[in-house]
């Protein structure tokens, strides 16, 4: 009888234990076959599965924006390439849109060499496109050029895009546009050229400019705009 009581005792004692709480967290998920995902799948620390979403998205958000700023015309994720280029002439002052814009055009010009490179024929007529849309932009923002200084360095601009459109030609691909930036590019020194001579008749020169006004004027007579522009700067 009294090895019975004893008996009786110990398992009323054994009752009174109880498992830790991280123990039964870690049975549970391995009896349920659910996955160890170590500090996450621990119900203490509830406030780190909305944080790695967090991290998770802006990583995959970020990766397909870098994979976007080399996607070529006709790729899937080439307007994603195009909304961060807008986005980015929105804080362009407009003094500054001419030369971005140029910019942009090299960038497409860029954009059609790697496909005739690379032969991807189904991408060239959205390459080239683009191309003439963005040179069409360019020579119609070439009206809000005031400055000769601004002027010459769009010209150098142009001088690199027409170098580019030329490589482009060599490989083949027939390309519009550079003939009308060139023209309007000239219209925009020959304004410019016109309002620096209206300027400098009306006030005292200094000996040099006195000798280089009148060659200003015969390059502006017989359309030698871009030449007269760079004369007027180098002299200054």
């Amino acid at each position: 009888m009294v090895a019975e009581a004893d008996l009786v005792k110990k398992i009323q004692e054994l009752k009174k234990i109880r498992p830790r709480k991280d123990w039964v967290v870690l049975t549970k998920s391995q009896i349920l076959g659910e996955e160890d995902r170590g500090w996450a799948s621990i119900s203490f620390f509830p406030f780190f599965k909305p944080a790695l979403a967090t991290v998770t998205a802006f990583g995959i958000f970020f990766g397909i924006f870098s994979l976007a700023q080399n996607s070529l015309p006709g790729d899937i994720l080439y307007p994603i390439k195009k909304i961060t280029e807008k986005s980015q002439a929105v804080f362009v002052s407009e003094e500054e849109k001419p030369a971005f814009q140029l910019n942009l055009t090299n960038e497409r010009l860029e954009e059609l060499t790697k496909i005739a490179e690379t032969n991807q024929v189904k991408k060239l007529a959205p390459a080239i496109g683009e191309y003439q849309a963005s040179i069409s932009q360019a020579a119609k923002n070439l009206t809000q050029i005031k400055e000769p200084k601004q002027a010459l360095e769009i010209g150098e601009k142009i001088v690199e895009l027409k170098q580019n459109a030329e490589k482009i030609r060599s490989l083949g691909v027939v390309t519009d546009g550079t003939e009308e930036l060139e023209k309007e590019y000239e219209n925009t020194a020959c304004r410019i050229i016109g309002q620096e001579i209206e300027s400098m008749e009306k006030r005292t020169l200094t000996e040099k400019q006195d000798k280089l006004l009148p060659e200003i004027k015969e390059d502006y007579q017989t359309g030698n705009c871009s030449q007269a522009l760079e004369k007027l700067l180098l002299n200054q």
